[in-house]
């Protein structure tokens, strides 16, 4: 397919349709998955699994470096669309979305075994007391004030990026630029804040 027959198929009407109803679907599902790692209770690997608990304890690097990609995609799908080159922009985006998906359900993967990581606790018995609060609490509340941001960005991008996709599958391409303008700088925002947490909260690690 060349780089001009890309825009020139009709809208898929009927698809798009669909494709919606799976969006929000999807949607409601991961919202579902992070409001239930907020759980005290968490999935117990067995201590004989060692390999598995390796690539548990891995999973922070592997997510921010996976988010990193994500950032990087971005960036270049971007400037493949201002320079007109739509089968890269179409490549770089759709890498951006799969690298996005293995993120989830890597992330998934991490909060449904691991307990929470506080920024703080030095000491790793999970709770902050007043020396680590008293030490830590300036770049404490930087940490908590990304992350936040980090958190309703990846929430109110979530169902636009999955969207802005469909308008583009269907071949909906005014619909598609129009939600991509709103779409790429909480995306991008997003993929760049979760290594930033990554490596703020990397000391304390355990």
């Amino acid at each position: 397919m060349s780089e001009s027959s890309i825009l020139e198929h009709p809208i898929q009407v009927e698809k798009a349709r669909k494709l919606r109803v799976v969006v929000w679907i999807v949607s409601a599902v991961v919202l579902l998955l992070v409001a239930l790692m907020r759980s005290p209770y968490k999935l117990d690997v067995p201590p004989e699994y060692e390999t598995a608990h390796n690539f548990i304890k891995s999973l922070p690097g592997v997510i921010a470096l996976i988010n990193t990609f994500v950032a990087a995609c971005l960036l270049g799908g971007i400037l493949a669309i201002l320079k007109k080159k739509h089968k890269l922009h179409q490549r770089l985006m759709t890498t951006a979305l799969i690298l996005s998906s293995i993120f989830l359900v890597f992330y998934v993967v991490y909060h449904f075994t691991t307990f929470e990581t506080k920024f703080g606790d030095a000491d790793g018995n999970g709770q902050l007391s007043e020396g680590e609060l008293e030490k830590f609490g300036n770049l404490r509340m930087l940490y908590l004030g990304v992350l936040f941001t980090h958190i309703i960005a990846a929430a109110v991008s979530f169902p636009m990026i999955l969207m802005t996709f469909v308008h583009a599958w269907t071949r909906d391409f005014e619909k598609h630029r129009k939600l991509a303008r709103k779409t790429f700088p909480l995306w991008l925002y997003v993929a760049v804040t979760g290594p930033f947490c990554y490596w703020m909260l990397k000391a304390f690690y355990q």
